[in-house]
């Protein structure tokens, strides 16, 4: 049986500064999000995860983060130009009310 706190805690925070969400696992930068701003849009552009995290929800981390805080905001449409945002997306459909009107999924 495996104990629940031996897990590593990954903490996603947003540096505005650097226009990016960051995934930290226990301190340590494992990936991140990178994005650009204008009035009504947020263009997610990359996303990396360190091979060290890789297959630990690192990314799925760090998306869910990033849209359940432009969610929050209100303010801003999303547009993935990323794959792994687009990809994340289209797995959960809930997020899909984020995207702006001009992005489809096929």
């Amino acid at each position: 049986m495996s104990d629940a706190s031996a897990r590593p805690r990954t903490e996603v925070r947003h540096e505005a500064g650097l226009q990016r969400y960051a995934a930290y696992v226990d301190g340590t930068l494992a990936g991140f999000t990178t994005y650009t701003l204008s009035d009504h849009l947020i263009v997610f552009q990359h996303t990396e995860v360190d091979g060290a995290f890789e297959g630990q929800g690192v990314g799925s981390a760090l998306a869910r983060a990033a849209l359940d805080d432009v969610r929050a905001d209100g303010g801003r449409r999303v547009v993935p130009s990323c794959p792994f945002i687009r990809g994340w997306i289209a797995k959960h459909p809930d997020y899909t009310d984020l995207v702006h009107h001009s992005v489809r999924f096929e």
